[in-house]
């Protein structure tokens, strides 16, 4: 029984039992969740949230907002951690567990004033679980349009909340199974340039919480929901178990982390891009046309005419001209990204059947011809940040410096000193809560 499995192992794990690389990966994790979510706070789907919603009453941090309820929290937070499009993800589960777990993890270890041990160990429960059932179930789940993210990640984020309260196995695969029946998340939303790609990762890690917080009180799951005739494998996959990944094996080491602002699919070729950018040195006006030979997910990125900055981080054509024309590609010049268009018309985007669909590979080969007769061309298996080319500490320190210019960095201090200091205590002295202006 896969639930009673999952259930079982989440119920079980110690911060003592984890290997330390995987300690060590959780608290980056974490410092790349602030710093994405602090910028992302101040988003327009983070702000309309809030509006909406009000942050309700509670303790828990809403970042960037003040403070509220936690399952209000999870929400919010998931959707701060989302709609910059930089969060951490894996790509054989094909999704982003950080936004998902870490909301739901971080507003129930404050919710019962646990220390900032538990809340690496309920991390490091509900990425395992949330990428379990990612390679699980794909690619079947996402070729039936299911974003990854929104319905794994809630399964995720039961588990992470479920540790957190120190619910017993039969209470978790209850909480599970509430989570499973409330996993959602079209890729339709993603691919349309619309906000509700935020909501899924906000909504799964509200849906863990609150999953937990009703199995706590005995509200009852079904342990069946992921395996059962009717379940989540038959439901939302192709219903077999047969490639069934392994439990326990610590999949948080295979995260990546992210440097551009955009879908992940789109970063091998701006890495090979940047990489011909930084060999050969020549500016956007010298181009005469640029060809983008890549695996069928990532062509199908095609849009030369997006409509909103959503869609903006779905097209590789015009994320890859603000690239050439302004050198990198960040936040605050992805909102150039509607005066590039003679740039982006001269990309081309070219399905290659030999570099298959997307799996252990991501594969782009970028060719740029000049007007003076040079051809430059560079590939790229893997974008940076994989496990195979990780980031550093430090690089995730810079980004979450190039995110967040008014924030003071010697307080992120706290995150590698002391296991032992409560959540409340930390979150306190990272003065999250805030604005970085009002910091």
């Amino acid at each position: 029984m896969i639930t009673r499995r999952l259930a079982e192992f989440t119920s079980s794990i110690s911060y003592s039992e984890i290997p330390s690389d995987a300690t060590e990966m959780a608290i980056t994790c974490f410092l790349d969740f602030l710093g994405v979510s602090l910028r992302g706070s101040g988003e327009r789907s983070s702000r309309i949230a809030m509006k909406a919603l009000g942050p309700g009453e509670g303790e828990s941090t809403i970042i960037g907002h003040g403070s509220g309820a936690p399952e209000r929290a999870a929400l919010i937070n998931g959707i701060s951690a989302h709609n910059l499009d930089l969060d951490d993800g894996h790509r054989l589960a094909r999704m982003h567990p950080g936004a998902c777990v870490i909301p739901a993890a971080l507003a129930a270890a404050e919710y019962m004033d646990l220390e900032f041990r538990d809340l690496i160990t309920a991390m490091v429960a509900g990425y395992e679980a949330a990428i379990f059932m990612g390679i699980l179930v794909n690619p079947a789940h996402r070729m039936r349009g299911f974003h990854t993210t929104g319905t794994c990640g809630a399964i995720g984020a039961a588990a992470a909340a479920s540790m957190v309260m120190g619910l017993d196995a039969d209470e978790t695969a209850c909480a599970l199974g509430l989570a499973a029946t409330q996993a959602a998340g079209l890729l339709e939303s993603d691919h349309a340039g619309t906000m509700a790609k935020h909501l899924h990762a906000g909504r799964a890690a509200q849906s863990g919480i609150i999953s937990a917080l009703l199995a706590s009180e005995g509200f009852t799951g079904a342990e069946s929901a992921i395996e059962g005739r009717e379940g989540f494998l038959r439901a939302m996959s192709d219903g077999s178990d047969a490639g069934m990944p392994e439990l326990g094996a610590f999949h948080i080491r295979g995260v990546y982390l992210k440097r551009y602002p955009v879908c992940r699919h789109l970063h091998p070729a701006l890495d090979a891009a940047a990489d011909i950018m930084a060999a050969r040195g020549f500016m956007a006006h010298e181009i005469e046309s640029v060809t983008v030979s890549t695996y069928d997910v990532a062509a199908e990125h095609d849009n030369y005419s997006p409509d909103t900055i959503e869609a903006v981080r779905q097209s590789l054509p015009v994320s890859l001209a603000v690239l050439l024309e302004r050198g990198e590609l960040s936040v605050e010049n992805l909102q150039d990204a509607f005066d590039v268009g003679e740039t982006a018309s001269k990309i081309t985007v070219r399905k290659d059947p030999l570099m298959g669909g997307f799996g252990d590979r991501r594969p782009a080969e970028v060719t740029v011809r000049l007007k003076n007769g040079e051809v430059h061309t560079c590939r790229r298996d893997l974008p940076a940040g994989e496990p195979e080319e990780p980031f550093t500490w430090e690089d995730v320190v810079e980004k979450f410096s190039r995110l967040n210019p008014g924030y003071r960095m010697e307080k992120l201090e706290i995150l590698q000193e002391n296991p032992s200091v409560t959540v409340r205590e930390l979150m306190d002295g990272l003065e999250l809560k805030q604005t970085p202006s009002d910091v």
